[in-house]
């Protein structure tokens, strides 16, 4: 499992090897862009854009610099005014080299708004799941007054990109009504040269009463017990290996370990904002990507010297497994071995609860679900879509293609609103030491009782127009009435579950199917497909695939 199948994307020969000094991003450089170029609010490309997670960028390209964050800043504190959302902001950043800069800035108009800000210690970073725990263990039991948060971080992203996004009181990523009146409202700031953008010095801002330092790591830690059998873990004398990637979670990790007496090796402790002890993804890029055979590299090399190991990406919602049976988990795998693990492990939770999907996700995960009598929630991509089910506890799991999920409390109850890379990796844990089967394993006997599929996704470089032509494809999708030989039985360009377009196409046949959609944070187009007969039938299928969306970029 730790090799993708053969694909017809083009892998940089470099991938999977050590960072060069040429590769490395020049820091002061990039800090010195964010500072001093002016994005032009007149080009499409440097506009104020909420993809599938915040607003992303490099500083380099005018598409992450100070004028970004001082519109968005004062965009969200307007936003919080016209819903009365009135308590603390809880703020968090990951170790990309423009997330100081970021906060910085965003302190400076978050304070000069009277806005409260609850801000981790100096030299300390937020992970993403946090941020979204906090929040609701703030607002428990509160009506008014409610906490919301903002994450500064672009996620898996290259070293030279930043990234911006907003957590509302249910803790969740924004809905896209939300992030939709905050971009808009962001640009019009941007149009009229930021008039109308409340601003102190950072100096004051530091120094003022409404900032306030607060530990989030403490209690988030002491909680991990209510969602996670840790006391199974640390008895059981499994070793664990971890690596942060140099990412927000690095100062949690020994001290979960310390704290609930794991045997844990912190094999890669390092902080550095290029990024340079990372091994080159599939397109010779630096990324912090959790999921990536390339990216992960140096963690599998090691993972024989443990009974399990993983790794987050940069803030800590996504997770990737690497198991001493199969190396790497592909992340469907591993999402629907989770799945299968909690439905027998989690008797507290409701008989009906039902488990969440993308509609790009592994139909392993349909089966899995149908097998322990669960019902199948399928969305857009974009964890958003979960949140209120995560919340509201008729979701147990919910999870998506790209490594990141999150499930309830032991108890039932919610744990969070957004991915949890840090739960989701000591699950792993927990299934290995309550099961003595790795997660792989565990996997590999649900494919003898179900079927193996064969799973890929690839990436494939785009224009903005040719992202623009597939999320606006009619509901007659490519035109295709077989695919691989067999007749297609649907063409889908909403979600199942909630009817709502996710951006793309999706055709379906009796034992494969694949989904086209432009990214939401990258200009790539992805191409998803699956097979449950074997590697050749895949291969067909993305042929096929490929070859019409070239025809469609090419018509148009």
């Amino acid at each position: 499992m730790s090799k993708p199948p053969p694909t017809i994307t083009s892998v940089d020969p470099r991938a999977g090897q050590p960072v060069s000094a040429d590769r490395l991003v020049d820091v002061p450089s990039l800090v010195t862009a964010y500072f001093t170029l002016e994005p032009n609010p007149d080009n499409p490309s440097q506009r104020v854009v909420f993809g599938t997670s915040g607003h992303r960028g490099s500083s380099f390209t005018h598409q992450f610099n100070q004028a970004h964050i001082l519109a968005i800043s004062q965009a969200i504190c307007d936003f919080r005014r016209s819903k009365g959302i009135d308590g603390p902001l809880l703020l968090g950043i990951d170790t990309h080299a423009l997330s100081q800069p970021a906060l910085a800035t965003a302190i400076e108009v978050l304070v000069a708004n009277g806005v409260e800000v609850m801000l981790e210690e100096p030299g300390r970073y937020t992970p993403t799941p946090v941020i979204s725990w906090a929040i609701l263990t703030y607002n428990r039991r509160r009506s008014r007054g409610l906490a919301d948060g903002i994450i500064i971080t672009p996620s898996h992203n290259p070293p030279d990109e930043g990234g911006f996004k907003y957590n509302p009181p249910n803790g969740g990523p924004a809905d896209t009504d939300i992030t939709g009146w905050i971009e808009t409202r962001a640009n019009a700031l941007m149009r009229a040269s930021l008039q109308g953008v409340q601003r102190m010095s950072y100096d004051r801002a530091l120094h003022s009463p409404l900032l306030h330092r607060h530990d989030f790591m403490t209690p988030y830690i002491a909680d991990l017990a209510s969602v996670i059998d840790l006391d199974a873990i640390a008895s059981s004398g499994i070793t664990l290996g971890i690596d942060p990637l140099g990412g927000a979670s690095v100062h949690y990790w020994p001290a979960i370990a310390a704290r609930f007496g794991l045997a844990a090796t912190i094999v890669n402790p390092a902080i550095d904002p290029t990024f340079r002890f990372m091994t080159l993804d599939w397109d010779g890029k630096v990324r912090m990507d959790c999921s990536s055979p390339y990216a992960m590299a140096s963690l599998i090399a090691l993972g024989g010297r443990f009974d399990i190991a993983f790794a987050n990406d940069t803030d800590a919602d996504r997770h990737g497994i690497v198991t001493p049976s199969h190396g790497l988990m592909p992340p469907n795998d591993y999402l629907a071995a989770a799945i299968a693990h909690l439905s027998r492990m989690r008797p507290s939770w409701a008989k009906d609860w039902a488990v969440g999907k993308t509609i790009v996700s592994s139909g392993m995960i349909d089966r899995v679900t149908s097998r322990f009598g669960h019902h199948l929630f399928e969305v857009p991509v974009g964890f958003k879509w979960f949140s209120a089910g995560l919340k509201e506890a008729t979701l147990g799991f919910a999870g998506e293609e790209s490594a990141g999920a999150s499930f309830l409390r032991r108890d039932g109850s919610v744990w969070t609103t957004d991915k949890d890379g840090l739960i989701m990796a000591l699950l792993a844990a927990e299934i290995t030491a309550k099961t003595g089967l790795d997660p792989a394993l565990l996997y590999a006997q649900l494919t003898e009782e179900l079927g193996r599929p064969f799973y890929a996704r690839i990436d494939m470089p785009a224009t903005a127009a040719e992202m623009e032509l597939l999320r606006n494809l009619p509901s007659s999708g490519l035109g295709l009435d077989k695919l691989a030989g067999e007749p297609v039985t649907a063409t889908l360009t909403k979600a199942p579950g909630n009817q709502v377009a996710f951006g793309g196409v999706k055709l379906t046949a009796k034992t494969g199917w694949f989904a086209v959609r432009p990214s939401g944070t990258e200009p790539i187009i992805k191409l998803y497909a699956e097979s449950f007969r074997d590697l050749d039938h895949l291969h067909s299928i993305q042929q096929q695939a490929s070859a019409a969306i070239s025809r469609l970029c090419k018509k148009d």
